[in-house]
């Protein structure tokens, strides 16, 4: 992967995971079925991390629940790790 196809993937992501937190929110809110917490936490560590995080404060979804965010943060701090370590090693 070159370096400027980064920022394109992280983006890419990130709309994906933003939309898969607004769907889940509005499943949510219609008592409908739900996205499983894994899956959001994959979407997150598949490079939509940011995207992820401001569903979470935009939408005010998952932001209450402590282990979701540890668990969260968690697959943040992975993916920094994965993508600093393939930095040094491109």
């Amino acid at each position: 992967m070159t370096p400027w196809l980064v920022p394109s993937v992280y983006a890419t992501a990130s709309v994906v995971a933003f939309v898969a937190y607004a769907l889940d929110k509005s499943a949510a809110r219609r008592g409908a079925g739900r996205t499983r917490e894994s899956t959001l936490l994959l979407l997150g560590l598949a490079c939509g991390w940011p995207g992820a995080f401001v569903a979470q404060q935009v939408l005010r979804h998952k932001t209450r629940k402590i282990g979701f965010q540890i668990a969260f943060w968690l697959t943040v701090a992975v993916n920094c790790a994965a993508l600093w370590w393939w930095w040094q090693h491109r």
